[in-house]
């Protein structure tokens, strides 16, 4: 894995049912950009699918089924960003079952850095792999109804982008 670039804590919200998850989806998407990586930590059932769920639906092109690519390892979809609703591709990852970070790469993860957005299930499994300029979210359950806590880390340029998120003008 490599090293974070002085990644801290960017913000977190409180997210009391799976429409606030969608919320905080719908509230970070404007501020994707091509070659952005989301690492999506949690453990089971913290939200991660449901998350990237949300964010695929809201920058689809077209209105999808968006199925938790844990048995496939990996979903693409075509995306719209920036006010011109520009073309990307929307890469979603389940790396769960990989046993070594070289394994990604059948995955096509290089082109998905590349050139596309993409969202990270299980991000520890990329070892080395994982990108240092990542933004994480990081998704706690907090209790036994589902209310869950997300943390928002990443670098400098992530603070300087999220910066009117972080203060709730977005």
């Amino acid at each position: 894995m490599e090293p974070a670039e002085d990644i801290s804590v960017l913000f977190a919200r409180t997210l009391p049912d799976e429409a606030a998850t969608a919320a905080l989806a719908r509230d970070l998407a404007p501020f994707l950009r091509r070659g952005d990586v989301l690492a999506l930590w949690g453990d089971l059932g913290a939200g991660k699918t449901s998350f990237a769920r949300a964010l695929i639906t809201y920058l689809s092109a077209a209105a999808e089924d968006v199925p938790s690519p844990t048995f496939t390892l990996v979903q693409t979809y075509p995306g719209r960003i920036g006010e011109a609703r520009e073309p990307v591709e929307l890469w979603h990852f389940d790396l769960y079952r990989l046993t070594a970070p070289e394994q990604a790469y059948d995955l096509a993860i290089e082109e998905a850095f590349e050139g596309g957005i993409s969202l990270i299930e299980w991000p520890v499994r990329l070892g080395y792999l994982l990108p240092a300029k990542r933004l994480d979210l990081t998704l706690t359950l907090t209790d036994e109804v589902g209310r869950r806590r997300a943390e928002i880390a990443g670098n400098d340029v992530w603070h300087r982008r999220l910066a009117s998120l972080m203060t709730g003008e977005a």
